[in-house]
Protein backbone atom coordinates (compact mmCIF):
# COMPACT_ATOMS: atom_id res chain seq x y z
CA UNK A 1 0.00 0.00 0.00
CA UNK A 2 1.12 3.18 -1.42
CA UNK A 3 1.33 5.65 1.78
CA UNK A 4 1.51 9.67 1.56
CA UNK A 5 1.54 12.26 4.43
CA UNK A 6 0.18 15.56 3.64
CA UNK A 7 0.93 17.81 6.62
CA UNK A 8 4.68 17.85 6.58
CA UNK A 9 6.54 20.55 7.66
CA UNK A 10 9.94 22.22 6.63
CA UNK A 11 12.13 25.09 7.54
CA UNK A 12 15.11 27.20 6.20
CA UNK A 13 17.86 28.10 8.08
CA UNK A 14 16.41 31.82 7.21
CA UNK A 15 13.46 31.34 7.92
CA UNK A 16 14.33 29.93 11.25
CA UNK A 17 16.50 33.30 12.00
CA UNK A 18 13.37 35.49 10.75
CA UNK A 19 9.65 34.85 11.36
CA UNK A 20 10.17 31.54 13.60
CA UNK A 21 12.90 32.52 15.57
CA UNK A 22 10.64 31.85 18.67
CA UNK A 23 10.84 28.47 17.48
CA UNK A 24 14.56 28.54 17.69
CA UNK A 25 14.80 30.50 21.00
CA UNK A 26 11.98 27.70 22.21
CA UNK A 27 14.09 24.83 20.85
CA UNK A 28 17.54 26.37 22.59
CA UNK A 29 15.97 27.30 25.73
CA UNK A 30 13.97 23.27 26.72
CA UNK A 31 16.63 21.56 25.02
CA UNK A 32 15.74 17.78 24.48
CA UNK A 33 12.40 16.62 22.05
CA UNK A 34 12.54 20.82 20.31
CA UNK A 35 16.05 20.71 19.70
CA UNK A 36 15.62 17.40 17.70
CA UNK A 37 12.18 18.68 15.79
CA UNK A 38 14.12 21.87 14.99
CA UNK A 39 17.34 19.51 13.55
CA UNK A 40 14.49 17.59 11.70
CA UNK A 41 12.69 20.49 10.52
CA UNK A 42 15.87 21.76 7.79
CA UNK A 43 16.63 18.49 6.78
CA UNK A 44 14.65 17.91 3.51
CA UNK A 45 17.39 14.88 2.41
CA UNK A 46 19.16 11.80 3.78
CA UNK A 47 17.87 11.94 7.22
CA UNK A 48 14.47 12.50 6.59
CA UNK A 49 14.61 9.88 4.36
CA UNK A 50 15.39 7.31 6.58
CA UNK A 51 13.31 8.14 8.88
CA UNK A 52 10.18 7.67 6.05
CA UNK A 53 11.44 4.39 5.00
CA UNK A 54 11.77 3.23 8.45
CA UNK A 55 8.28 4.42 8.97
CA UNK A 56 6.80 3.40 5.23
CA UNK A 57 6.07 6.69 4.25
CA UNK A 58 6.42 6.80 0.38
CA UNK A 59 6.36 10.45 -0.39
CA UNK A 60 5.54 13.31 1.99
CA UNK A 61 4.06 16.59 0.73
CA UNK A 62 5.77 19.46 1.97
CA UNK A 63 4.73 23.29 3.62
CA UNK A 64 6.55 25.76 5.55
CA UNK A 65 6.04 25.51 9.28
CA UNK A 66 4.04 27.80 11.24
CA UNK A 67 4.20 30.17 11.98
CA UNK A 68 4.80 30.87 7.91
CA UNK A 69 5.05 34.56 6.36
CA UNK A 70 1.41 35.88 6.98
CA UNK A 71 2.18 37.52 10.06
CA UNK A 72 5.06 39.46 8.02
CA UNK A 73 5.47 42.88 6.44
CA UNK A 74 4.44 42.29 3.06
CA UNK A 75 7.39 42.97 1.04
CA UNK A 76 9.71 40.72 3.56
CA UNK A 77 6.58 38.08 3.18
CA UNK A 78 7.14 38.26 -0.67
CA UNK A 79 11.00 37.69 -0.18
CA UNK A 80 10.53 35.14 2.37
CA UNK A 81 8.10 33.16 0.72
CA UNK A 82 10.26 33.47 -2.89
CA UNK A 83 13.69 32.10 -0.48
CA UNK A 84 11.82 29.40 1.15
CA UNK A 85 10.28 28.27 -2.09
CA UNK A 86 13.29 28.32 -3.76
CA UNK A 87 14.32 25.69 -0.90
CA UNK A 88 11.59 23.38 -0.88
CA UNK A 89 11.74 23.03 -4.69
CA UNK A 90 15.46 21.96 -4.64
CA UNK A 91 14.75 19.09 -2.34
CA UNK A 92 11.84 18.20 -4.61
CA UNK A 93 14.23 18.16 -7.95
CA UNK A 94 16.83 16.08 -5.77
CA UNK A 95 13.99 13.37 -4.83
CA UNK A 96 11.02 13.62 -6.76
CA UNK A 97 9.39 10.29 -5.86
CA UNK A 98 9.56 11.12 -2.41
CA UNK A 99 8.69 14.83 -1.81
CA UNK A 100 6.18 16.70 -3.51
CA UNK A 101 5.58 20.96 -2.31
CA UNK A 102 2.82 23.11 -1.06
CA UNK A 103 3.80 27.08 -2.17
CA UNK A 104 3.90 29.61 0.71
CA UNK A 105 2.26 32.36 -0.68
CA UNK A 106 2.60 36.02 0.76
CA UNK A 107 -0.86 37.01 1.59
CA UNK A 108 -0.90 40.61 2.96
CA UNK A 109 0.58 41.40 -0.60
CA UNK A 110 -2.25 39.34 -2.51
CA UNK A 111 -1.71 40.57 -6.45
CA UNK A 112 1.80 39.19 -6.19
CA UNK A 113 0.86 36.34 -3.99
CA UNK A 114 -1.19 35.03 -6.92
CA UNK A 115 1.93 35.80 -9.21
CA UNK A 116 4.10 33.07 -6.68
CA UNK A 117 1.56 30.50 -6.74
CA UNK A 118 1.22 30.72 -10.67
CA UNK A 119 5.07 30.21 -10.67
CA UNK A 120 5.38 27.61 -8.51
CA UNK A 121 2.42 25.36 -10.26
CA UNK A 122 4.65 25.74 -13.51
CA UNK A 123 7.56 23.94 -11.47
CA UNK A 124 5.20 21.51 -10.32
CA UNK A 125 4.28 23.11 -6.62
CA UNK A 126 1.11 21.24 -6.11
CA UNK A 127 -0.85 23.87 -4.26
CA UNK A 128 -0.60 26.36 -1.46
CA UNK A 129 -0.67 26.42 2.11
CA UNK A 130 -1.36 29.61 4.21
CA UNK A 131 -1.14 29.67 7.70
CA UNK A 132 -4.43 31.16 9.10
CA UNK A 133 -5.15 34.75 9.53
CA UNK A 134 -2.82 37.89 8.08
CA UNK A 135 -2.40 40.18 11.22
CA UNK A 136 -6.20 39.57 12.15
CA UNK A 137 -7.78 39.73 8.88
CA UNK A 138 -9.17 36.23 7.41
CA UNK A 139 -9.50 34.73 3.22
CA UNK A 140 -13.31 36.04 3.34
CA UNK A 141 -12.06 39.57 3.17
CA UNK A 142 -12.10 40.34 -0.87
CA UNK A 143 -8.87 41.56 -0.31
CA UNK A 144 -7.29 38.19 -0.25
CA UNK A 145 -9.76 36.73 -3.44
CA UNK A 146 -6.69 37.32 -6.04
CA UNK A 147 -5.02 34.03 -4.26
CA UNK A 148 -8.45 32.40 -3.74
CA UNK A 149 -9.01 32.99 -7.49
CA UNK A 150 -5.35 31.94 -8.73
CA UNK A 151 -6.11 28.64 -6.85
CA UNK A 152 -9.33 28.08 -8.40
CA UNK A 153 -8.41 28.47 -11.90
CA UNK A 154 -5.28 26.28 -11.70
CA UNK A 155 -7.06 23.84 -9.64
CA UNK A 156 -5.01 23.38 -6.88
CA UNK A 157 -6.07 23.14 -3.03
CA UNK A 158 -5.26 25.51 -0.40
CA UNK A 159 -3.91 23.65 2.94
CA UNK A 160 -5.08 26.17 5.79
CA UNK A 161 -2.85 25.42 8.21
CA UNK A 162 -3.57 26.66 12.06
CA UNK A 163 -2.27 29.81 13.64
CA UNK A 164 -2.56 31.21 17.16
CA UNK A 165 -5.33 33.77 17.10
CA UNK A 166 -4.50 37.61 17.13
CA UNK A 167 -2.87 38.95 20.16
CA UNK A 168 -6.09 40.74 21.69
CA UNK A 169 -8.08 37.21 21.42
CA UNK A 170 -4.96 35.31 23.22
CA UNK A 171 -4.65 38.25 25.88
CA UNK A 172 -8.69 37.48 26.72
CA UNK A 173 -9.16 34.10 26.35
CA UNK A 174 -5.84 32.74 27.44
CA UNK A 175 -4.38 34.91 29.68
CA UNK A 176 -3.26 35.41 33.00
CA UNK A 177 -1.46 32.16 33.18
CA UNK A 178 2.30 31.46 32.98
CA UNK A 179 4.03 32.39 29.50
CA UNK A 180 4.19 28.29 28.73
CA UNK A 181 0.81 27.97 29.69
CA UNK A 182 -0.53 30.73 27.85
CA UNK A 183 1.52 29.80 24.92
CA UNK A 184 0.54 26.24 24.76
CA UNK A 185 -3.42 26.96 25.19
CA UNK A 186 -3.07 29.57 22.27
CA UNK A 187 -1.65 27.23 20.22
CA UNK A 188 -1.53 23.30 19.37
CA UNK A 189 -3.21 22.47 22.31
CA UNK A 190 -6.29 24.24 22.12
CA UNK A 191 -6.57 27.62 20.58
CA UNK A 192 -4.97 27.57 16.63
CA UNK A 193 -7.34 24.54 16.52
CA UNK A 194 -10.36 26.39 17.08
CA UNK A 195 -9.22 29.38 15.45
CA UNK A 196 -8.61 27.13 11.86
CA UNK A 197 -12.54 25.72 12.48
CA UNK A 198 -13.65 29.57 12.75
CA UNK A 199 -11.51 31.20 9.82
CA UNK A 200 -13.12 28.10 8.08
CA UNK A 201 -16.72 29.19 8.83
CA UNK A 202 -15.69 32.36 8.11
CA UNK A 203 -14.52 31.20 4.67
CA UNK A 204 -17.79 29.96 3.85
CA UNK A 205 -19.99 32.69 5.40
CA UNK A 206 -18.31 35.05 3.20
CA UNK A 207 -19.53 33.53 0.07
CA UNK A 208 -16.08 32.31 -0.74
CA UNK A 209 -17.18 29.29 -1.96
CA UNK A 210 -20.46 30.87 -3.52
CA UNK A 211 -17.87 33.09 -5.59
CA UNK A 212 -15.04 30.30 -6.10
CA UNK A 213 -17.18 27.11 -6.22
CA UNK A 214 -14.76 24.93 -7.73
CA UNK A 215 -12.21 25.83 -5.11
CA UNK A 216 -10.88 23.38 -2.67
CA UNK A 217 -9.44 23.77 0.85
CA UNK A 218 -7.85 20.95 3.08
CA UNK A 219 -7.55 21.35 6.96
CA UNK A 220 -5.52 19.03 8.95
CA UNK A 221 -6.07 17.84 12.40
CA UNK A 222 -9.10 15.49 11.71
CA UNK A 223 -10.88 18.33 10.73
CA UNK A 224 -9.84 21.18 13.96
CA UNK A 225 -13.21 20.13 15.39
CA UNK A 226 -15.58 21.26 13.08
CA UNK A 227 -16.86 17.73 12.33
CA UNK A 228 -18.54 17.91 15.91
CA UNK A 229 -20.69 20.94 15.08
CA UNK A 230 -21.77 19.46 11.34
CA UNK A 231 -25.18 19.49 12.59
CA UNK A 232 -25.24 22.40 14.89
CA UNK A 233 -23.74 24.83 12.43
CA UNK A 234 -27.00 24.47 10.31
CA UNK A 235 -29.05 25.67 12.95
CA UNK A 236 -28.32 28.97 10.75
CA UNK A 237 -31.13 29.27 8.03
CA UNK A 238 -30.38 29.83 4.39
CA UNK A 239 -32.31 32.17 4.60
CA UNK A 240 -30.45 34.48 7.21
CA UNK A 241 -26.95 33.43 5.72
CA UNK A 242 -28.48 34.36 2.08
CA UNK A 243 -25.62 31.69 0.65
CA UNK A 244 -26.60 28.83 -1.87
CA UNK A 245 -26.06 25.88 0.08
CA UNK A 246 -26.47 24.68 3.76
CA UNK A 247 -23.08 25.44 5.88
CA UNK A 248 -22.73 21.50 6.29
CA UNK A 249 -22.62 21.62 1.80
CA UNK A 250 -19.26 23.27 1.83
CA UNK A 251 -17.97 21.33 4.61
CA UNK A 252 -18.81 18.01 2.77
CA UNK A 253 -18.12 19.48 -0.67
CA UNK A 254 -15.28 22.01 -0.44
CA UNK A 255 -13.18 20.81 2.32
CA UNK A 256 -10.70 17.77 2.86
CA UNK A 257 -10.01 16.65 6.31
CA UNK A 258 -6.31 14.83 7.32
CA UNK A 259 -4.93 12.83 10.18
CA UNK A 260 -1.73 15.41 11.36
CA UNK A 261 -0.98 13.58 14.60
CA UNK A 262 -4.36 13.61 15.79
CA UNK A 263 -4.19 9.86 16.36
CA UNK A 264 -7.59 8.82 17.90
CA UNK A 265 -9.70 6.25 17.39
CA UNK A 266 -13.36 8.34 18.42
CA UNK A 267 -11.72 11.57 16.41
CA UNK A 268 -11.59 9.28 13.41
CA UNK A 269 -14.81 7.87 14.16
CA UNK A 270 -16.61 11.12 14.34
CA UNK A 271 -15.03 12.73 11.09
CA UNK A 272 -16.26 9.17 8.58
CA UNK A 273 -19.61 9.17 10.09
CA UNK A 274 -20.05 12.94 9.92
CA UNK A 275 -18.61 12.89 5.59
CA UNK A 276 -20.35 9.70 5.20
CA UNK A 277 -17.25 7.87 3.90
CA UNK A 278 -13.19 8.25 3.72
CA UNK A 279 -13.59 10.07 -0.22
CA UNK A 280 -12.65 13.54 2.06
CA UNK A 281 -10.07 12.29 4.52
CA UNK A 282 -6.55 11.55 3.72
CA UNK A 283 -3.82 10.51 6.03
CA UNK A 284 -0.65 12.67 7.49
CA UNK A 285 1.69 12.43 10.32
CA UNK A 286 2.70 16.25 11.10
CA UNK A 287 6.09 15.16 10.75
CA UNK A 288 8.82 16.44 12.80
CA UNK A 289 6.07 17.63 15.53
CA UNK A 290 4.61 14.03 15.52
CA UNK A 291 5.75 10.81 14.95
CA UNK A 292 5.41 8.63 11.60
CA UNK A 293 5.55 5.56 13.11
CA UNK A 294 2.95 6.33 15.48
CA UNK A 295 0.48 7.88 12.81
CA UNK A 296 1.74 4.77 10.49
CA UNK A 297 0.41 2.62 13.41
CA UNK A 298 -2.57 4.33 13.79
CA UNK A 299 -3.63 4.06 10.03
CA UNK A 300 -3.87 0.30 10.18
CA UNK A 301 -5.99 0.41 12.80
CA UNK A 302 -8.63 2.35 11.61
CA UNK A 303 -12.01 0.59 10.99
CA UNK A 304 -12.69 0.70 7.65
CA UNK A 305 -12.12 -1.63 4.99
CA UNK A 306 -9.14 -2.07 2.61
CA UNK A 307 -10.40 -0.48 -0.04
CA UNK A 308 -11.28 2.61 2.06
CA UNK A 309 -8.07 2.48 4.09
CA UNK A 310 -5.95 2.78 0.43
CA UNK A 311 -8.20 5.40 -0.66
CA UNK A 312 -6.88 7.07 3.15
CA UNK A 313 -3.42 6.39 2.42
CA UNK A 314 -2.96 7.57 -0.95
CA UNK A 315 -6.05 7.63 -3.55
CA UNK A 316 -7.52 10.73 -2.18
CA UNK A 317 -4.15 12.71 -2.00
CA UNK A 318 -3.41 11.34 -5.57
CA UNK A 319 -6.76 12.90 -7.08
CA UNK A 320 -6.70 16.21 -5.43
CA UNK A 321 -3.33 17.19 -5.63
CA UNK A 322 -2.14 15.37 -8.78
CA UNK A 323 0.72 12.99 -7.36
Amino acid sequence: MRIITLEEHFASPEFLDGPARFVKERAEKIGDRYLSVLDRLCDIDAKRLSEMDAAGIDMQLLSLSAPGVEQMEPADAVAMARSTNDYLAHAVKKHPTRFAGLAAVPTGAPDQAAKELERRIREGFKGAVINGHNRGRYLDNQFYWPVLECAEAANVPIYLHPTPPPQAVIDVLYGGFSPMVTDMLAGGAWGWHIETAVHMIRIICGGVFDRFPKLQFVIGHMGEGLPFFFQRLDIIPMATTKLKRPIIGYLKENVHYTFSGMNFPPTFLDLFLELGGVDRIMFSADYPYQSMPQARAFLEQIPVCEADKERIAHGNAERLFGL
